[in-house]
């Protein structure tokens, strides 16, 4: 490398296909036709395929994404040992990331397409913690100029994961953007409590949707994600302590009363609870209802989260004191 050159390193994520599965092909090409022409920032982003032999001459295929740094939604709410978690603001961006691509896929790209596997795992984030979408395996393709569907799933019969995958599939209900705002709701419950909607304490009938939805009144802040609730805290003390400090600063008369800093992040912490986690575990049961009409459009749910945003703006700017002179 020359002196005075910057070096320039990239990463790439390959998917390397087990070709002994069965449908494994099927999903290749599924794949590859979904991601063919879209475009959009919360989307991973397909660089190039390959479809070739390797040297036993054994049929090889793979795709080539851009490397996304900070690993799956999955593993950021799961990992065992972490050192970071995420905040509200963060849970929020990523609902909203999530909704703007599922609102991308089903409304505004042609063909429109179902991801069909909507999943903490498929939801990959960027170095600046941007979520995109990512897997289309199963992903079934939908043109608006025909009729009929373009029957492009991986494999027959397999329409997503359990636990995130809507009820009407297991009668055999074709994949509708219905089911992907089950598999979104399902998503943002298990955001917010930090529970898999596979948990084993949801047995004789209990589901993740009826733990929030009995909860979500009188127990709210017993069903809230526990590393959520400690940002929360952190968030709030921090806040206060900046505002003492600059109130203190102007008149060093002025006293902290830590009775009156309590109660601050108190208020400050309820409203977090009721103004934004509240109102987004809600759109989370709205989208995971068990019969699809009942269900949100992502569009609907696009609209809400930013109301949700703006109403954390509106507490978080109080951040900023104007100062008296």
């Amino acid at each position: 490398m020359a002196p005075g050159k910057g070096l320039l390193i990239l990463f790439y994520s390959i998917k390397v296909l087990n070709l002994q599965l069965k449908g494994a092909s099927k999903s290749f090409m599924a794949e590859c036709n979904a991601l063919r022409n879209i475009r959009h920032m919360n989307l991973v982003k397909i660089l190039t395929c390959c479809s070739s032999t390797d040297y036993n001459g054994n049929d090889f295929k793979a795709l080539v994404f851009e490397y996304m740094l900070n690993g799956s939604l999955e593993e950021w709410l799961h990992r065992e040992n972490q050192s970071r978690s995420l905040n509200l603001l963060q849970r929020l961006n990523i609902a909203v990331d999530v909704a703007s691509a599922l609102c991308y896929l089903h409304d505004h790209c042609e063909p429109q397409i179902i991801h069909c596997d909507m999943k903490p795992s498929n939801v990959l984030l960027d170095d600046d913690m941007v979520a995109r979408v990512g897997d289309f395996g199963l992903a079934r393709l939908i043109s608006t100029t025909a009729d009929s569907f373009d029957d492009q799933s991986s494999t027959v019969g397999i329409k997503g994961t359990i636990g995130y995958v809507a009820p009407e599939y297991a009668v055999g209900v074709e994949p509708s953007k219905q089911g992907d705002v089950f598999s979104y709701g399902i998503l943002v419950l298990q955001l917010f409590t930090g529970r898999r909607p596979t948990d084993e304490m949801f047995v004789d009938g209990c589901t993740i949707h009826t733990f929030v939805k009995t909860a979500i009144q009188g127990r709210l802040m017993q069903i809230v994600d526990p590393t959520l609730i400690v940002t929360l805290e952190e968030t709030a003390t921090l806040t206060t302590n900046n505002e003492v400090t600059s109130i203190c600063g102007y008149n060093n008369e002025i006293e902290a009363d830590e009775d009156n800093i309590d109660n601050e992040n108190l208020s400050k912490m309820n409203t977090y609870v009721w103004k934004c986690i509240l109102p987004t575990l809600k759109i989370g049961l709205a989208c995971s209802e068990e019969s699809p009409r009942n269900r949100m459009s992502m569009e609907e749910v696009h609209r809400e989260l930013h109301h949700i945003k703006n109403a954390y703006t509106s507490v978080d700017s109080r951040r900023e004191r104007p100062r008296r002179s």
